[in-house]
């Protein structure tokens, strides 16, 4: 019997750990459009930033949370009164607190060890409570902590009357077996929430993320694209889809918002979204390929695992240096034009040499063009 949830809580962190990316600055306007694109698009949990960063972040944070009508507004912070009380003033429910749990980070932080983690996650989860606030508590670096302290920690955390334990493979040095293994014996020692945030610096957020939810994971934190520090964090399009076709797990997200919300965010990091970014890459249902296109003509999911409509997208064929007589016949009728076998061969031959010299997909109006070239030559001949 597999432990991860049917229904898993997605927390999206673009505007705290998003925002951390090397050049990106959202303005509040921006901010706002990205929470609200992230509400529409059913997102559960929305990080909106750190408090402690002064009055503009404390300001943005409670007019997203003033503007939410569905999704939960919530503020990063350290495990400080000081940054507790930062984040009562933004008017939200709830807080986040993060706190270094392997030893390397703990003695660069605090000059302490494990014994002043636990005293601190005492005293600042009640001091949150008292303040109204339910808590959840981030585990830095716990990817690189001992297991036996991490299940000390859980174990305070649900004590002290946390609600969530966050794990952070904050230097994405995981893999997805250990993930899974991870969350199997974090999962043995608590009823509180477990929550996986995963950085991509190996390419494995994504996977890692699945992997913990396998394991007994109930929230994913993500990022629309994967942004964030370094390679940045697993990105919400990949995981909630994953979460689905791989786990049978569902989630609050509406895949047709999916693409539309990867624009807002992409505009505003002032980032490329590749071609073949999974889920929102504008090439990522489109096909060249002849072997390929003649299936898809056939039956689409003979190379189609995931149906565009279900994402907001459609199907497309291109004519390139890989297209065969299944395209270009396709592609023709789409105009209103038919050719015999001889003159397919001839337009086959000028789309593929065409699609070579030009390195750019042959256009329907350019087939057009080819196709009237085909018959001035079959009437030479």
């Amino acid at each position: 019997m597999l432990a991860y949830q049917p229904r898993v809580i997605v927390n999206d962190s673009t505007l705290r750990d998003g925002e951390q990316s090397p050049g990106v600055a959202f303005s509040l306007d921006e901010k706002l459009a990205i929470a609200a694109a992230l509400e529409a698009a059913g997102v559960d949990e929305i990080e909106a930033g750190t408090p402690a960063m002064g009055v503009e972040d404390i300001e943005a944070i409670s007019a997203m949370s003033q503007q939410a009508r569905t999704s939960q507004i919530i503020p990063w912070c350290r495990a400080t009164r000081d940054d507790v009380d930062a984040a009562a003033r933004t008017g939200v429910e709830r807080v986040h607190l993060s706190v270094p749990v392997s030893d390397r980070q703990i003695r660069a932080k605090f000059g302490t060890g494990r014994a002043d983690v636990l005293a601190r996650i005492e005293e600042v989860v009640g001091y949150a409570l008292d303040r109204g606030l339910r808590v959840s508590i981030g585990g830095e670096d716990a990817s690189r902590a001992d297991l036996d302290f991490l299940k000390r920690v859980v174990v305070t955390i649900e004590e002290a009357g946390g609600q969530r334990f966050r794990f952070a493979d904050t230097l994405g040095v995981l893999d997805p077996f250990g993930t899974c293994d991870l969350f199997r014996e974090l999962a043995r020692e608590t009823d509180i929430e477990l929550e996986f945030h995963g950085h991509d610096d190996l390419g494995l957020a994504t996977a890692n993320t699945l992997a913990a939810v396998r394991g007994g994971a109930t929230h994913v934190s993500v990022c629309v694209l994967g942004l964030g520090e370094r390679a940045g964090n697993a990105p919400l399009e990949e995981v909630v889809a994953g979460l689905g076709e791989t786990l049978g797990c569902s989630t609050g997200v509406d895949f047709t918002q999916l693409p539309q919300l990867a624009d807002i965010v992409a505009r505003a990091a002032c980032r490329t979204i590749p071609e073949n970014k999974p889920i929102v890459g504008s090439m990522v249902f489109t096909h060249e390929s002849g072997i390929h296109v003649s299936g898809l003509l056939r039956d689409a999911g003979t190379y189609e695992a995931l149906d565009p409509a279900r994402f907001g997208r459609e199907r497309r064929i291109l004519l390139g240096r890989h297209s065969g007589r299944a395209a270009v016949t396709s592609s023709l009728r789409s105009i209103g034009l038919e050719a015999d076998q001889q003159r397919l061969e001839r337009i086959l031959a000028d789309v593929r040499a065409r699609a070579l010299s030009t390195k750019q997909p042959v256009e329907l109006a350019d087939l057009a063009l080819i196709y009237c070239r085909s018959g001035m030559t079959e009437g030479a001949v």
